[in-house]
């Protein structure tokens, strides 16, 4: 085994174009979701449509831009692996791991697509180091197979929701919920991503539009603490209203399907509807209030990883 560093990396083949890498680690759901992002889209559209075409760990890929998120499921798995054609693809994820407070990525590469993971990927911000089996498979290009494990920091996904920050009078949840994220500057925690999550527009007890904001961080599982502590103060600082609510999910997706998915978008819920199924679903709520933001603050975390369908009505899509 040969291993090296990203710096090693960069001296051997020089500088390449991954520009971020990151694994999230949901070990009790058996699943994990892996954050690439490239200087260019075209390399990241095609190695999507190959490592989905190869199966072995990998669930689901999307892309947005020049970044792409993988679904994978935890443990190594059978790739079906070689020149790209219909039945196969030319680069696999053949493998995602747990080792302590790391997480090892196992690839295969052929060809060009095989500079990708030997040569580029290992180089990504976030990587710690890379293990080759064997110089072969330093050898990059042509029409050569290339194999490498790929070790970075293990992180966990947690997800917020946060609604009824505002009066018809003044605020903004959206805003105050990205002025949160921007301020948070907690070692081991990154934002990810925020979306806002249009609920039931028809409810009488409303500001306006009836939108909710979800935050998702990866962080560090000893950083998790912290970072809830850091949204709850700061939301509870600064809101303007007394029916604030803010809900908490720790991992990736939830074990079970809600019929809230739905309910939030059309129907008028409960406070008590609101809590029975965050707790039925592992979502707490961080809030003193127990009031009527827990409702839409369990709408943005329902919501909050399930794409651009989050921001429109019921059944609405692009």
């Amino acid at each position: 085994m040969i291993t090296l560093t990203p710096e090693d990396v960069k001296e051997r083949f020089g500088p390449l174009f991954s520009r971020k890498f990151l694994v999230m680690v949901d070990e009790k759901a058996g699943l994990a979701e892996i954050i690439e992002q490239c200087q260019a889209r075209g390399t990241i559209e095609w190695d999507a449509m190959n490592r989905r075409r190869a199966g072995g760990a990998v669930a689901s890929c999307a892309v947005e831009g020049s970044t792409m998120t993988i679904h994978a499921r935890l443990g190594r798995h059978v790739v079906t692996f070689g020149p790209a054609a219909d039945t196969i693809g030319g680069q696999a994820l053949e493998g995602v791991e747990v080792n302590g407070d790391e997480a090892i990525t196992s690839w295969e590469g052929i060809a060009g697509a095989g500079v990708g993971i030997a040569a580029c990927l290992p180089q990504a911000p976030g990587v710690l180091r890379a293990e080759y089996p064997s110089e072969e498979d330093l050898k990059v290009g042509g029409a050569r197979t290339n194999h490498v494990r790929i070790i970075s920091p293990k992180y966990e996904k947690v997800s917020f929701g946060i609604d009824d920050t505002d009066t018809k009078a003044e605020g903004a949840t959206w805003v105050m919920a990205l002025k949160c994220a921007e301020a948070c500057h907690i070692a081991g925690v990154e934002f990810l991503n925020m979306r806002l999550v249009q609920l039931n527009p028809k409810v009488p007890n409303k500001t306006t539009n009836c939108v909710g904001s979800a935050l998702n961080f990866a962080a560090r599982p000893q950083s998790i603490p912290a970072l809830r502590e850091f949204v709850c103060s700061f939301v509870e600082k600064q809101t303007v209203s007394n029916d604030t609510g803010i809900a908490f999910l720790r991992g990736i997706g939830m074990e079970k399907e809600s019929p809230y998915l739905k309910a939030i978008k059309t129907e008028i819920l409960t406070v008590d509807h609101a809590e029975k199924e965050a707790q039925r679903l592992g979502i707490e709520f961080l809030d003193k209030n127990g009031r009527k933001g827990r409702i839409g603050a369990l709408g943005a975390v329902l919501w909050a990883n399930r794409g651009i369908e989050a921001a429109g009505l019921y059944g609405e899509h692009l």
